[in-house]
């Protein structure tokens, strides 16, 4: 049910990629440009017809894109909090980026989904709590819910492998 792999998101082919985007929804660096880049310009058209629609992403909330020109066939975007010592809600705003994705991703009927290590790169989250929390609320999700048949947690640095592997 759960797969920790090392590795590119993009290259991952499963239903939906999860997405590290920010409120903008317009791309950026990290996870976020590397998703933009080898999806195409698709994904992006469809961003800023959400962002028509409603303005961008609030932190902690998820939106749905096409996944272009990657493997996946769906990209979930959704914003990570950047730290800020942690007493500002980011450990429930991060739990929330996971809950609101998976929710979103039964909502749109897919079965196989992956994860980036949200908020860890220039958002600053603490790796040890991110990869807990991460970890912890895909393993609640799944106790209530059958839809999914496969989440995988997809590292591309060693640190975070080793510490999702620790904890897995």
């Amino acid at each position: 049910m759960i797969t920790l792999v090392q590795g590119d998101i993009t290259k991952m082919k499963v239903d939906a990629i999860v997405n590290a985007a920010n409120s903008s929804l317009l791309g950026g660096g990290g996870v976020d440009g590397a998703i933009h880049r080898a999806g195409g310009p698709a994904i992006l058209e469809e961003c800023r017809q959400i962002r028509a629609r409603q303005g961008g992403c609030e932190t902690g909330e998820a939106v749905i894109t096409t996944g272009g020109a990657l493997p996946a066939k769906k990209v979930i975007h959704t914003v990570g909090p950047v730290w800020n010592g942690g007493q500002k809600g980011e450990p429930e705003l991060l739990a929330n980026c996971y809950r609101n994705s998976l929710q979103l991703a039964v909502d749109n009927g897919i079965k196989t989904i992956a994860f980036p290590n949200i908020s860890t790169g220039i958002y600053h989250f603490p790796k040890p709590d991110a990869a807990s929390i991460a970890i912890q609320e895909v393993q609640r999700f799944l106790a209530n819910d059958n839809n999914l048949t496969e989440v995988l947690f997809v590292c591309f640095d060693d640190e975070n492998y080793s510490l999702y592997k620790e904890r897995l």
